[in-house]
């Protein structure tokens, strides 16, 4: 379980995703990396329900951002997919109106 700096998950955006809708299936089953994530990295954050409205396509590097919803809003665990190797890169704790 590889918890990215925001340099890192800054990395993995794309000037154009595209966003995936709520009718698609995930591309491959990433739950058991998520069911692994360690309590530390969620902040106190209670993500159990674990629900995905959002995920997001980047095309040029065949990734997916996985967005898990959290109790408190506009606050979300990123998964980060590889859809080449069908792996996650990695997990980040994203506060939308933490970030700048």
């Amino acid at each position: 379980m590889r918890l990215l700096t925001e340099a890192e998950y800054r990395a993995t955006m794309e000037p154009e995703p595209i966003q995936i809708g709520p009718e698609d299936q995930p591309p491959f089953d990433f739950w058991p990396y998520f069911d692994e994530v360690p309590e530390e990295d969620l902040e106190g954050h209670d993500f159990s329900e674990g629900s995905v409205t959002y995920a997001w396509h980047m095309p040029r590097s065949n990734r997916q951002h996985v967005l898990v919803n959290c109790e408190t809003p506009n606050v979300f665990l990123v998964l980060v997919l590889d859809l080449t190797t069908e792996s996650v890169l990695g997990h980040y704790l994203l506060d939308i109106y933490g970030v700048e």
